[in-house]
């Protein structure tokens, strides 16, 4: 056997695999039916390394074959397990030749099952007896009287296994398990509304042609790893009640998981490959779905499928499409896409508008930033803008928290003994990573997990509050500081230009909050000044219409904010310290001149209309003649205080009905700079809403992007 090793060792490795088989006779089966063997607590009939001649010119062999085994499971008061490891099977095999016939209706079931084994039965019973009812209602048709189950009680021991004809397990309940590794099913099985009461094991199998497992239930677990379905594998309709395994496996043609249901979790991970289409439509995951560095070679689709937890991405490979289309995502699920392999110009991700953007999401933007990209550009190939920006105002988000450990993380490469140890690591780790640091610079805070010492829980601890870079200096830290105000402004305020709701509110809060302020200055002067107090009905006007306004603000912005409270906070940052100041100022001082009676605004007389106002400034001109155009404001009017919202509106959105402005004599200078910051305030508010509406606007979006 050496000798055969060494000089041929790919014949001695198929001696190996495939032991000698030897050809069952009728005498030899009834004596190994006589004297089952004990398999793990099972007495189990020994039909290991054999030949089983099943095929039709060999019908009086077959006839008794399946007899006499039919009769010993039926004379057996304990299950009994058939075992065909390593065995040839010539011709059709057909489970309800051998198994033990049961009705599907009624209520008696035989004795010879134990109790867990008639509980499972009345269990399932119940289920087809209750669909079949309601089938038979819809179709006005009668019961039919004789309908019955294939049970078998025992294991079935398939492990390697080759079978030539076709396998019927169809309609069959295995109150045992099946161990089915590395079998070989060169024709089409049909597991057809078969139940698995324990472990369905078929690691390794090759099904070459039809693997048929129509409305199978799974009790228990389903191992298919490294299975190779060479033909169409259909699971439609089917559930998996515990964990499912399809990883590593390969699917050479379609696969058909229509409809089906999985109470755990469902693993089509490391490297599982759809060569044909992996259909999943309103398939239900009541658990995690990991199809981790898996590949699809054609259309995969998810259409009305429900997700109630993760689905996990992560290294997957898409070459042609993948459709979300009207898959429903419960409260924490989410498509988990990190580091997916994905290109926009030869494929596609398919969703409902709106909804599939914001189920994406990447954990970090290291190593994802091409990603990022290829879905905004496929989200706007496909015209679905909101999703495209979704990616974008993800992708921001990402690099706001990278900036925020720029400033604040601690460096690898340069932090101190102290500083280690305040970020939670023991003296022999610092020590390793000191060590380390020494002999190669860290390039990846990931690279602390391959010290020694250092665990998993470690690094999750410590990995938002380390970074690895080159040593900042001070400008760079600043411009890394500007930029995350900035950034973290753009966020708050507008979603990064994706949400023009939440703008809409900012603003609406913007102009009612001057408003107020500007009508307070202008009316509520020194007490001496009571031609220009204003009347009650003023009062209430002013406060009622900015309350409205402010509401409807608040509205939008508590309805499309991810963190309101934070938009409100950094829109605080802008409106209320240096106006408050102003105001803080103004009333100290006080102003005492000859035009205390008349009004700090003019209005341009000359013509009332809606106007665009981007080049106007809130001062009027000096030019002597301005003032036979301008007229002062008249306060004993009642509808003038809707002048102050409208001079409000022209600072902040640059049109409005009337060309509000600040006089030209005996003007404080602190009002002017009052209306001038919020003119300024205005210009970075309009420019924001101008980019936010570029990349809300379809049309105008698609003009920009695909120029």
């Amino acid at each position: 056997m050496l000798l055969l090793c060494v000089l041929f060792p790919q014949s001695a490795e198929a001696a190996i695999a495939q032991p000698e088989r030897t050809p069952l006779t009728l005498e030899q089966l009834q004596e190994r039916l006589r004297s089952p063997a004990q398999s793990e607590g099972v007495r189990t009939v020994d039909l290991q390394r054999v030949v089983i001649d099943l095929r039709p010119e060999n019908a009086e062999f077959r006839d008794q074959f399946y007899r006499l085994i039919q009769t010993q499971l039926q004379r057996s008061s304990a299950p009994l397990g058939l075992d065909f490891s390593y065995s040839l099977i010539y011709g059709d095999l057909n489970a309800s030749e051998f198994g033990l016939r049961e009705p599907l209706y009624g209520q008696t079931i035989s004795p010879i099952f134990n109790e867990a084994e008639q509980e499972q039965l009345r269990r399932d019973r119940r289920r087809l007896s209750q669909f079949s009812q309601l089938s038979r209602s819809l179709l006005i048709q009668s019961q039919p009287a004789t309908l019955q189950i294939t049970v078998l009680r025992g294991p079935l021991k398939l492990t390697q296994t080759r079978i030539e004809g076709v396998v019927d397990f169809a309609n069959t309940f295995f109150l045992g398990r099946i161990e089915a590794q590395g079998a070989d099913f060169v024709q089409d099985i049909d597991c057809s509304e078969a139940r698995f009461g324990q472990l369905a094991s078929f690691v390794g199998a090759n099904f070459r042609r039809q693997a048929r497992f129509r409305s199978v239930i799974f009790f228990d677990r389903a191992r298919f790893n490294q299975v190779r379905f060479v033909g169409v594998a259909n699971f439609q309709s089917s559930e998996f009640q515990s964990a499912a395994n399809f990883s590593q496996v390969t699917f050479q043609d379609d696969a058909i998981f229509n409809g089906t249901r999985w109470q755990d979790d469902a693993y089509f991970s490391q490297g599982t490959r759809w060569y044909g289409q992996a259909l999943l439509n309103k398939a239900k995951f009541a658990q995690s779905l990991f199809l981790t560095e898996a590949t699809f070679e054609e259309l995969a689709t998810f259409r009305e499928a429900q997700f109630n937890q993760p689905v996990n991405l992560r290294g997957a490979n898409i070459l042609k499409q993948v459709d979300f289309g009207d898959a429903s995502f419960s409260q924490g699920a989410y498509l988990n896409v990190s580091g997916l392999q994905f290109n926009s110009e030869a494929a596609k991700i398919l969703g409902d508008p709106g909804q599939i953007g914001q189920a994406l999401s990447v954990p970090t933007l290291q190593g994802n930033e091409t990603l990022l990209r290829n879905l905004v550009r496929n989200f706007r190939l496909l015209e679905q803008v909101p999703d495209a920006n979704q990616v974008e105002y993800t992708t921001e988000r990402l690099r706001l928290r990278e900036l925020k450990q720029q400033i604040s993380g601690i460096n690898l490469n340069t932090a101190s003994f102290t500083q280690l140890k305040a970020l939670g690591f023991k003296p022999e780790q610092i020590a390793s990573i000191a060590k380390s640091r020494v002999e190669q610079p860290f390039r990846s805070v990931s690279d602390i997990v391959k010290l020694e010492g250092i665990d998993l829980a470690t690094y999750v601890k410590v990995r938002d509050r380390v970074i690895v870079s080159q040593p900042q200096s001070p400008t760079s830290w600043l411009l890394n500081a500007f930029h995350w105000i900035g950034l973290s402004l753009l966020l708050s305020l507008s979603r990064y230009g994706t949400s023009f709701w939440l703008v809409f509110g900012v603003g609406m809060v913007v102009i009612a909050y001057f408003a107020v302020l500007f009508w307070f200055v202008d009316r509520c002067r020194h007490l001496q000044s009571k031609s220009v107090l204003p009347a009650l009905y003023e009062i209430v006007s002013v406060l009622s219409t900015a309350s409205l306004l402010a509401l409807s603000g608040f509205s939008a912005i508590f309805r499309v904010a991810d963190r309101p409270w934070l938009t409100l906070l950094g829109l605080g940052v802008f409106i209320v310290p240096i106006p408050a100041l102003l105001l803080i100022l103004i009333y100290r001082r006080g102003y005492y001149h000859t035009l205390m009676d008349i009004s700090y605004f003019v209005e341009d007389g000359s013509q009332r209309q809606l106007r665009f106002l981007i080049g106007r400034l809130p001062n009027m001109p000096r030019y002597v003649f301005f003032r036979d155009r301008y007229a002062h404001l008249l306060g004993d009017r009642r509808w003038n205080w809707l002048n102050y919202f409208d001079f409000s509106l022209n600072n902040l959105l640059k049109f409005g009905f009337n060309d509000i402005r600040l006089r030209d004599e005996q003007m404080p200078g602190l009002i002017t700079a009052l209306a001038w910051y919020q003119w300024s305030v205005g210009i970075l508010y309009f420019i924001l809403l101008l980019w936010t509406l570029s990349r809300t606007i379809p049309g105008l979006n698609l003009l920009i992007y695909f120029k």
